[in-house]
């Protein structure tokens, strides 16, 4: 089983996918191509997205029982220890550090002897 997903990408692209996979959905393809069909569709699509964002899952002989592949986004795969996990990097800011003025406890001990 394969999945492709694509986000704001050309409908030409779209166009090409249908002759190997269904459109269930606008963007969401699915299919059973062999792996040397799957790995030249996941090929086209990324040379072809252009701005686009693309996700390709498909069956795999592993623990999770899928394997999955992403093009131009944000969130990333990461494989730990045999499992692949998504990496999603944090959308809020980090907060500036603190800065205190003057000077630490520990400096003031040191310069005015232990009160």
């Amino acid at each position: 089983m394969t999945v492709i997903v694509l986000t704001q990408c050309p409908a030409g692209l779209r166009g090409f996918l249908t002759r190997w996979l269904f459109e269930i959905s606008p963007g969401v393809f699915i299919g059973g191509p062999s792996a040397r069909i799957r790995a030249t569709l996941w090929e086209e699509v990324k040379q072809y997205a252009g701005n686009g964002r693309a996700l390709l899952a498909y069956s795999a002989a592993n623990e999770q029982g899928f394997a999955f592949e992403t093009h131009a986004h944000k969130w990333n795969p990461v494989d730990l220890e045999g499992v692949t996990l998504i990496h999603r990097p944090s959308d809020r800011a980090a907060p500036p550090p603190r800065v205190t003025q003057g000077w630490s406890k520990a400096a003031k001990r040191r310069r005015f002897g232990n009160r």
